[in-house]
């Protein structure tokens, strides 16, 4: 009796692209470093998720006839890339849920902004309220007691160079809010190149922005060894932030990207 297959075949390309976008795997985790314009879990749009992707992946890879489990413990905005963790396993799940809600997922994120950044390192403390409607973040100035919907948010950053007109950030987040980074920096006169919703004055030619999940340190949720996973700029940025951190007295041989 023919049965039907729980996931798309993937094309020779798309399979490829897949398996070398694969930071770390083991029997609990994949790591991946997603792409601008992916999404990591389903919205309105219907667009096929990065989970549904990788889902595809392993069942045409272990040539596994049943469901491929993989859980969703945090998400990037869709414009956003880089480093994003995927569970294998539902304990996996479980714990690496726990961990991103106390704060023991340390993210390093790298930005291109559009304006130098005074001081060029710092802590960033404001309280954020959220449009639903607009799907955007605001920074709330006045008594945070008379809104009940503000978050505090913080993040510390620090200019790692410049170069080509734009600067490169390298941002600490020390809360996970809607929006963060990007309404944080924009709020001090940092736009993020290419994102129009918080004041860029054109756009990227991908139509994403120039925000990448740079590294990600944590316990692993079930071997409990200490972990730090690295993703490589997109291709379309990556000579703009290698130039800047030449100029910054940084190692510039850090991108290695096969995008």
């Amino acid at each position: 009796m023919f049965q039907a297959m729980l996931y798309r075949e993937l094309t020779e390309r798309e399979y490829a692209d897949a398996e070398s976008r694969i930071l770390y795997e083991d029997n609990h985790l994949l790591v991946v470093n997603k792409r601008s314009g992916e999404i990591v879990q389903a919205d309105r749009t219907e667009d096929e998720t990065l989970a549904e992707l990788y889902r595809a992946f392993i069942a045409m890879r272990n040539k596994k006839e049943g469901g491929v489990f993989i859980g969703i413990p945090h998400r990037l905005d869709r414009p956003v890339s880089g480093v994003t963790v995927l569970a294998k396993t539902s304990k996996a799940l479980e714990r690496l849920n726990a961990m991103f809600r106390t704060g023991d997922m340390h993210k390093i994120y790298w930005a291109l902004v559009c304006s130098e950044p005074y001081p060029s390192s710092g802590e960033l403390t404001d309280w954020l309220v959220r449009n639903e409607v607009q799907n955007k973040s605001y920074v709330y100035t006045g008594n945070p007691e008379m809104r009940k919907d503000a978050r505090q948010a913080r993040l510390r950053y620090r200019t790692l160079g410049h170069a080509d007109r734009y600067w490169l950030v390298e941002v600490e987040l020390l809360t996970g809010r809607h929006h963060q980074i990007r309404c944080q920096l924009s709020s001090v006169g940092c736009v993020i190149k290419g994102d129009l919703k918080y004041g860029a004055q054109r756009s990227n030619p991908d139509g994403g922005i120039c925000l990448h999940a740079r590294r990600i340190s944590f316990v692993h949720p079930v071997r409990k060894t200490e972990m730090t996973i690295e993703a490589p700029l997109p291709v379309s940025w990556a000579p703009i932030a290698d130039a800047a951190l030449a100029e910054g007295g940084q190692k510039s041989q850090v991108f290695r990207d096969g995008q």
